[in-house]
């Protein structure tokens, strides 16, 4: 894995999280194994105190457990978590989709169709690290849309444990997405709100499934 250049980012905690959050779920820090403070800081090049907090941060999400003179041990991820953060994440996307159907602008849609024409080119091209940018921006302009900050923080915080970045690696994945996608679309186009929620929700709640069935092939998942 490629490390990326940590220094010259602001918020270094949250990226340093981000980044062991991904080695987790894909696969590179087994659960029962310890996250060494000193030896991360010293392979991403920044201080300890960034590490430090990126770790308790995972801490207070459940991935990682802080053991008495010992450091932070990976915890088992199982499937009914992620079918948890599915779920939850389907019945508030379901929601911010239906207002956003209300309050979208024709400019706010046309935003939506180039981010997509975008995200379905990076797809053909298997630039599967471009895909998750353009797949985050396409959920974010819709949650923008939806002018209800206080549930899109809270949708935010649930995208933590969604394990975008694995998404483009599960075979099929992309052209169900994008179906999805393009029948989110029309609905906001039609401003039907009911139509929006459902299939938001559909989408978000179909990547339970594969994603266990996927996490579990690759030891993640026990």
């Amino acid at each position: 894995m490629t490390v990326p250049e940590f220094a010259a980012r602001p918020q270094l905690a949250e990226d340093v999280a981000r980044y062991v959050r991904r080695r987790i779920f894909d696969g590179t820090y087994a659960a029962g194994e310890y996250v060494r403070l000193d030896q991360l800081a010293a392979e991403l090049g920044v201080s300890v105190t960034p590490v430090r907090e990126a770790l308790f941060e995972l801490k207070a999400e459940g991935l990682l457990e802080q053991q008495p003179r010992r450091g932070f041990v990976v915890l088992p991820v199982t499937g009914r978590d992620l079918a948890d953060v599915s779920n939850v994440q389907a019945y508030i996307g379901g929601e911010l989709a239906a207002r956003a159907a209300t309050n979208i602008t024709d400019e706010q849609l046309r935003e939506l169709e180039r981010i997509q024409a975008d995200l379905e080119k990076a797809y053909a091209a298997d630039d599967e690290e471009r895909a998750v940018r353009l797949n985050h921006e396409f959920h974010r302009a819709i949650n923008v849309a939806a002018e209800s900050p206080k549930l899109a923080q809270l949708m935010s915080q649930i995208t933590r444990y969604a394990m975008e970045s694995v998404f483009p690696t599960i075979p099929g994945w992309s052209e169900q997405a994008t179906a999805h996608h393009r029948r989110l679309l029309d609905a906001l186009a039609a401003r039907d709100a009911a139509q929006a929620r459902a299939a938001m929700s559909e989408h978000l709640a179909a990547g339970a499934d594969p994603l266990i069935e996927h996490l579990t092939e690759r030891g993640v998942v026990s």
